[in-house]
């Protein structure tokens, strides 16, 4: 399910507050942050925007 476009143009990345990439693949999505090289699930088209929880690229 694709995230909604109003929200994408508002999120940034919880650690940095910078700009995010979203990268939608066969059977994931995802946000990216290039400057802190995280990756922030997206479930159901909601992104998991916590840290803790966030994989490096």
């Amino acid at each position: 399910m694709p995230i909604d476009k109003d929200l994408l143009a508002i999120l940034v990345c919880p650690k940095c507050k910078g700009e995010l990439e979203y990268k939608i693949g066969k059977e994931d999505e995802a946000l990216l942050c290039h400057c802190c090289a995280l990756r922030y699930e997206i479930d159901e088209g909601i992104p998991i925007m916590l840290i803790d929880e966030a994989k490096p690229l």
